[in-house]
């Protein structure tokens, strides 16, 4: 399997993403973890005070694809599974990764490590070796 190398995209988008960061820590004193915004807008724990940053940040998640649609005129192209299983458990095992690492890739990725916590580089480094260790195994040990 071929894939595109972008590094131009890859930086711009890497760069919004912590423009994105550095704004909502400026502003509203808070670390752009997705796992933890999406807590603070779910029952039980709902956030009133942060309800409406959180609602909007989760929009801007999901109206991207389609701005960017609106913008180039086309949709980037993507491979997802077809396999409802494998899908259901990789979604299982990153909201479970989530809550026992006290955060996702975005906050302890984007936001951990430029804090410089200690945490967040060891998080960070377990997912990355792991994401390199699964893709390994799937493309050239089951050829998937």
């Amino acid at each position: 399997m071929e894939t595109e190398f972008t590094p131009i995209a890859s930086l711009l988008g890497g760069g919004l993403i912590g423009l994105s960061a550095v704004i909502l820590m400026a502003s509203h004193g808070r670390v752009a973890g997705i796992s933890g915004i999406v807590s603070r807008i779910l029952p039980p724990a709902i956030d009133t005070k942060g309800l409406p940053q959180g609602l909007t940040f989760i929009a801007g998640l999901l109206l991207a694809a389609p701005l960017f649609f609106g913008i180039v005129g086309q949709t980037p192209d993507i491979t997802i599974s077809n396999n409802m299983a494998l899908l259901g458990l990789a979604g299982i095992l990153v909201g479970f990764g989530s809550v026992l690492g006290n955060g996702c890739t975005s906050g302890h990725g984007v936001c951990g490590i430029s804090r410089m916590s200690a945490r967040s580089m060891i998080a960070t480094v377990t997912f990355m070796t792991t994401g390199v260790v699964t893709v390994f195994i799937l493309r050239h040990v089951v050829g998937g």
